[in-house]
């Protein structure tokens, strides 16, 4: 009887295990990784990045995961050493190799360097950029990754990927919807301006109303289905470390003297600089005809005058070349009306944030707020701030000074628009910045991958039939047992 009720029990099963249905079952996507490197004049950083290999509308949904600051100065400075400017890459890689495969279990890493701001390199020296650059493949061919190639992006690259990295944060282009459980396109978008000021170059990036004029300034590129076109302009040789020194030569032709009234250092620092220093930058005009050849030192004397601070400054500007013009910033150039909201990055939010200028804050606060400081000396800045790099110290009045000139005498923002200015670096958990603007676009050029499917079993038939086997055989033994 135990045997007869046991071959039962066993063809109940076998029956039961031959009704459970089975059809296709989707396989979650795989995880895509992508690493960016962001090589600044002044440093050199890493990005990793993710995104889902089945993407939204060829685009992927990319997310930061680690950013890494790489040790030493930008990757320009090894132009006379090239084989460290790949050494000096090795601790953030291995970071990011020991990061993008632990966090999913299918995923595989791609990485795409794109080199920003070696430009000045290549334009004083460009068989020197090109060894830099030879040894930042070599050193990304050790590793396993989909190495894509080192090259030097474009300020207008830059400019145009910022703006997207800023919209992307934002949400204006795609935004995940929990009632259709997929993501759409909003329906009434606010985009973004972006303005980013770095060491050697500055660039600034709109949409404008209406259509731009001169397509030779304008953008235009694919996301998640729909085509953008956006105003964008770089100006080399305008970045924050570039105008100091275009700034300081400016102030010793003009005098010619071993000891140079500098304006806009604090009253009481002084600072020795080379004259040959300034043929080490073609933003210095190495041809400049006033500039005295040789070694010898001359002394900047700081004055700490503020009004004389922002006249030197202007004078770095040729507004003249615009005439009358509205829609022209300096030199000649182009430039739509601005209009709508800007996020201002990089060293626009760096130097705000030392000067505890906060949002909000009307166009005359900031003003006083700069004026005030470039009066201080530096006895009383130094012991207000000894934390702060004594070397970067002198120079915030001066930076202070050239990004309202920038922003109101050349791209023209105005008391009324001036609020529409948001000095930040960071969009949700993410930095702002060009790369991962660059890295969504990249993902443009990624095939996606359809979900993969397996032979498997409807999980809520598969659960009732395991209960109803287990029920069968607890029967079943007891049965035996009686």
């Amino acid at each position: 009887t135990a045997i007869v009720g046991a071959l039962i029990a066993l063809s109940i099963i076998a029956l039961v295990l031959s009704l459970v249905k089975i059809e296709d079952v989707t396989l979650p996507p795989t995880v895509k990784y992508g690493m960016v490197f962001d090589a600044g004049s002044s440093h050199t950083s890493l990005f990793v990045y993710e995104w889902d290999s089945d993407k939204e509308n060829d685009t992927g949904v990319v997310s930061q995961t680690l950013s890494c600051d790489v040790q030493g100065q930008g990757i320009s400075s090894y132009a006379n050493d090239p084989p460290k400017a790949g050494n000096s890459l090795r601790e953030c890689l291995d970071k990011a190799l020991k990061l993008a495969p632990s966090q999913k279990t299918h995923s595989s890493s791609a990485a795409s360097p794109g080199f920003g701001a070696v430009i000045l390199l290549r334009e004083q020296n460009s068989s020197a950029a090109d060894r830099v650059l030879a040894e930042v493949a070599k050193t990304m061919r050790e590793y396993p990754v989909a190495f894509k190639g080192a090259r030097i992006l474009t300020g207008e690259e830059e400019g145009a990927y910022g703006w997207i990295t800023i919209n992307y944060l934002l949400e204006s282009f795609t935004k995940y919807s929990p009632k259709a459980h997929t993501w759409v396109r909003p329906e009434a978008a606010n985009f973004f301006g972006a303005l980013d000021l770095g060491g050697a170059s500055t660039q600034i990036s709109f949409m404008p109303e209406g259509s731009v004029i001169n397509w030779n300034e304008a953008s235009k590129f694919t996301l998640y289905g729909y085509n953008y076109n956006i105003y964008t302009h770089s100006y080399l040789c305008y970045g924050q470390n570039e105008m100091l020194k275009r700034l300081a030569k400016e102030l010793i032709v003009v005098r010619g003297e071993l000891g140079v009234d500098h304006p806009c250092y604090p009253k009481d620092y002084n600072e020795t600089v080379l004259l040959s220093s300034f043929r080490t930058s073609p933003c210095t005009n190495r041809s400049d005809p006033r500039l005295t050849l040789g070694d010898r030192n001359v002394t900047l004397e700081g004055r700490g005058n503020a009004s004389g601070c922002l006249a030197a400054i202007k004078k770095l500007f040729n507004f003249s070349a615009c005439g009358q013009s509205q829609d022209c910033t300096f030199d000649g150039v182009y430039q739509p009306r601005v209009s709508g909201q800007f996020i201002a990055f990089s060293a626009f939010y760096y130097n705000f944030k030392f000067l505890n200028l906060t949002e909000g804050q009307s166009l005359a606060a900031v003003k006083e707020t700069i004026e005030h400081f470039c009066t201080r000396s530096w006895e009383d800045l130094s012991s207000s701030y000894p934390k702060e790099n004594p070397e970067r110290l002198p120079k915030y009045c001066a930076n202070a000074n050239y990004i309202l000139t920038l922003l109101l005498d050349a791209y023209k923002f105005n008391e009324t628009s001036w609020n529409n200015i948001f000095f930040q670096m960071k969009a949700g958990s993410a930095d702002v910045g060009w790369m991962l603007g660059y890295m969504l676009n990249v993902t443009n050029m990624i095939p996606a991958e359809a979900p993969a499917r397996v032979k498997g079993h409807i999980p809520s038939l598969w659960a009732a039939a395991v209960a109803f086997i287990i029920l069968t055989l607890a029967l079943g033994l007891a049965a035996l047992l009686l």
